[in-house]
């Protein structure tokens, strides 16, 4: 369908298929609001953590990738300062009446807590087999249909990308926004995080929404519109849904060819613009905002990770460490109900590696996250991410 990207998809690899991975399974409602309950845990011994992988399949790509979140999870074991965890790993073969018959074995095998499993569905049949018992499950999922009871998720959300950089568009003098979005789920939902984002941020405004069929003809139909609701909104940013893999190439040159001029209107996205490395040399693009945890903390992980295992670390594996982080800092300060929903949703939150973050009482979470500008074809941080929820930036 997009075949300007594909060559440079194919080089990119996980990192671009991120989103459909998280994404799986977007249909679907939400599990309703926070279980403040969990289990009780002796301090005095290390404490069961399960860790579902989509091992055992027999797809390369889900074992290669069970084996990097189990990695990172025992590299943040290691980091640990005064904490023990028995870390328990069970394979779920990415299937979801897998993920929820291991989640029960798991919690019978005495876990105090479910880390993971990856695939949306997966998240959710596991937090109904754990719920029976109290457990709590942090997923590797970034769907916030699949979040709320006893299943919080870790991956960034379209939420907290959506409010970081339309606070920081504000913040600018930018914050009359047209919103340009794919037809579909994901983006759809992107859609919706955005125009939450607005209607909460003091100093921005709606200038106007543009939907557009997701194929090279859908947006070559819709570009003419796009550019004339510019026009007429009298816009100052452009929030874009689409990412480098779908119709964001064809959006990033088409608009300026229909008079958006990067340079006076701002171009900003929902999505990670900076990979792969060739999205950085589109003209559309350059000067356009997105958002990435914080770089200094990613290439820490990055490094450590290289070191202790020769290699780096899958895209999403830094969810596994932040995970037990998160698990290891409730732990450390010794109370019985270190696990339960309400020690999990502390305000003040945690710092895994990609930066400082707290889950929701929705089952959904924060990040603090940087902005990045595209200058000259290179990725250049204009607004540093937050180091704590007190900071700036939220």
């Amino acid at each position: 369908m997009f075949a300007f990207f594909s060559s440079a998809r194919k080089r990119a690899g996980a990192i671009v298929a991120l989103l459909s991975v998280l994404w799986l399974a977007a249909c679907g409602g939400g599990l309703g609001g926070m279980n403040a309950s969990g289990p009780r845990i002796d301090t005095s011994r290390p404490v069961p953590v399960a860790l579902l992988v989509p091992g055992g399949s027999g797809n390369a790509a889900d074992d290669s990738l069970a084996i990097a979140l189990e990695n990172a999870a025992r590299l943040a074991m290691a980091e640990l300062d005064g904490v023990s965890i028995d870390l328990r790993v069970y394979n779920t073969a990415g299937n979801a009446t897998q993920a929820g018959t291991i989640a029960r074995e798991a919690v019978g095998d005495g876990a105090k807590v479910i880390l993971g499993p990856v695939y949306s569905q997966s998240a959710a049949t596991a937090g109904i087999a754990a719920a029976a018992r109290g457990v709590n499950v942090l997923a590797f999922s970034n769907n916030p249909g699949v979040a709320g009871n006893n299943v919080f998720i870790l991956g960034n959300t379209f939420q907290s990308t959506a409010d970081r950089l339309t606070r920081f568009a504000a913040l600018q003098g930018k914050g009359k926004i047209l919103v340009v979005h794919g037809e579909n789920a994901a983006e759809s939902l992107g859609r919706d995080s955005i125009l939450r984002a607005i209607q909460s941020t003091p100093g921005a405004e709606l200038a106007g929404v543009v939907g557009f069929e997701v194929s090279q003809t859908g947006v070559i139909n819709k570009v003419r519109d796009i550019a004339d609701a510019v026009r007429s909104s009298g816009a100052q940013t452009i929030f874009l849904t689409s990412g480098t893999d779908g119709a964001l190439p064809y959006l990033a040159g088409l608009l300026p060819e229909n008079g958006v001029d990067p340079a006076k209107i701002q171009f900003a996205g929902l999505q990670r613009w900076d990979v792969p490395l060739s999205a950085r040399t589109l003209p559309g693009l350059q000067g356009g905002w997105f958002a990435l945890p914080d770089p200094g903390l990613a290439e820490q992980f990055r490094t450590r990770y290289l070191a202790a295992y020769g290699e780096s670390p899958h895209p999403i594996a830094g969810l596994a460490y932040d995970g037990i982080a998160a698990i290891g800092a409730l732990v450390k300060a010794g109370k019985a109900d270190a696990l339960t929903g309400a020690a999990l949703t502390q305000s003040q939150g945690f710092i895994g590696v990609n930066g400082v973050f707290r889950l929701l009482a929705d089952g959904t979470n924060e990040r603090g996250l940087a902005v990045a500008e595209i200058q000259n074809k290179e990725v250049v941080v204009v607004d540093p991410a937050p180091r704590s929820f007190a900071g700036a930036g939220f």
